[in-house]
Formats: structure tokens, C-alpha cells, sequence
């Protein structure tokens, strides 16, 4: 077995809510502009233990989500150790396939891999992210009248193969990226998706 990780995903991205490109449909603007942060709660990469370590990707897509072609700067926290950072790259660049290698070949170009300080945390279902000082987001889940969370699931598109998304709201979202060749951003109130993953190859 290469991998086998469970943890949490807080996504946010610059289309409206609900993402079109959860259902295969073109992004709003029509690129979308996301993070997708995942959190390892426990896991281990080709025998390397993973747990409590963060990967963070700020991805351009730059039309419809399932042609592909994105671009991508990748960070990782600067609490991992030299071999846990190439085991968790080497899981979400697809070279040990399984459930990852799915997002990951859609990324067309990497134009950046970085370790920097990640703050990720999940209380009360209200997410928050903050990837050194160049990103931050805060965000919290729909909830249905029985105080459940409002789930997306059997979506053409996720990027948490195997489990339901949790359809959020982020009242913050900004990101310095112009240096990586990525737009910059500062917007209230966009589309975010929380959830759950355990990926298995």
C-alpha cells in the first residue's frame, strides 16, 4: 500500500454559490481561482507517518474544470520534515496514483512548491485557513433545517473522491499570488466546500 490518509479538506474559490464546476458546468467568471487546503488528521505515505500535516494549493483553472490545464503553485507546512514534504508532494503530484492522482491530472502546469506556515483549523464546522501571510480564508457550512450540514454528493467533479462535500460560505477570502502568475484576490461571500477524505492507494 503507498498511502493511506484521513483528514479534512476547506476549499474556497472565486465563483458564486454553488460551484458550477462540481456539476461540470463552465466557473462563473468563467475561471475560477481556488484554494484547497487538505489536512492530515492520520496517515502514512509509503511507510512515512503524515499526521497533522497540511498541503495547501492555490490552482487557476482556466475554463471548464474537466479539461484540465490548470495552474498551480503547491505549499506545504513548515512543520513537516524534509521526507514527510516529499512523500505528501509526491502523493498530490499523482506519481503514487490512487485518489489524489485524480485532481492531480488535471493540474497542467506547477509553478511553485514552498513550504511556509499553514494555519488550518475546523471548530464548530466554521473553517479557517491562513497559508503564511499571503492567503486567508474563513468560512462555515450551509445547514438544512434539522441543523444538519447541506451536502453535495455524486458530482461529476470533487475534489474529495469518495465522500459528500459540505456546501460552504466564505466570508473572507484573499490571496497575494500575482508573484506565482496567479490573479490576486480579495472577495466576501464566494463559494467554499468543507469535508471529509480518506484517500487509499
Amino acid at each position: 500500500m503507498a498511502y493511506q490518509l484521513e483528514g479534512t479538506l476547506l476549499e474556497v474559490c472565486t465563483c458564486e454559490i454553488l460551484c458550477p464546476c462540481w456539476v461540470g458546468e463552465d466557473p462563473d467568471n468563467p475561471t475560477c481561482d481556488s484554494i484547497m487546503a487538505y489536512h492530515i488528521d492520520s496517515g502514512s505515505i509509503n511507510g512515512t507517518d503524515v499526521s497533522g500535516r497540511t498541503l495547501a494549493l492555490f490552482v487557476h483553472i482556466p475554463g471548464n474544470v474537466l479539461k484540465g490545464n490548470w495552474k498551480a503553485a503547491v505549499f506545504v507546512d513548515d512543520g513537516a520534515s524534509d521526507q514527510q514534504h516529499q512523500a505528501i508532494i509526491d502523493v498530490w503530484t499523482g506519481k503514487l496514483g490512487g485518489p489524489a492522482a485524480d485532481v492531480a491530472s488535471l493540474i497542467g502546469e506547477v509553478v511553485s512548491v514552498e513550504r511556509v506556515p499553514i494555519i488550518y483549523e475546523i471548530v464548530e464546522g466554521k473553517g479557517k485557513i491562513r497559508i503564511g501571510s499571503i492567503a486567508e480564508a474563513d468560512m462555515e457550512p450551509y445547514r438544512g433545517p434539522t441543523g444538519e450540514v447541506t451536502t453535495l454528493g455524486e458530482s461529476i467533479f470533487t475534489t474529495i473522491p469518495g465522500a459528500p462535500a459540505w456546501v460552504a460560505k466564505a466570508s473572507n477570502y484573499k490571496r497575494n499570488s500575482s508573484k506565482y502568475g496567479l490573479k490576486d484576490i480579495d472577495l466576501q461571500g464566494h463559494n467554499a466546500i468543507q469535508g471529509s477524505f480518506r484517500f487509499v492507494a
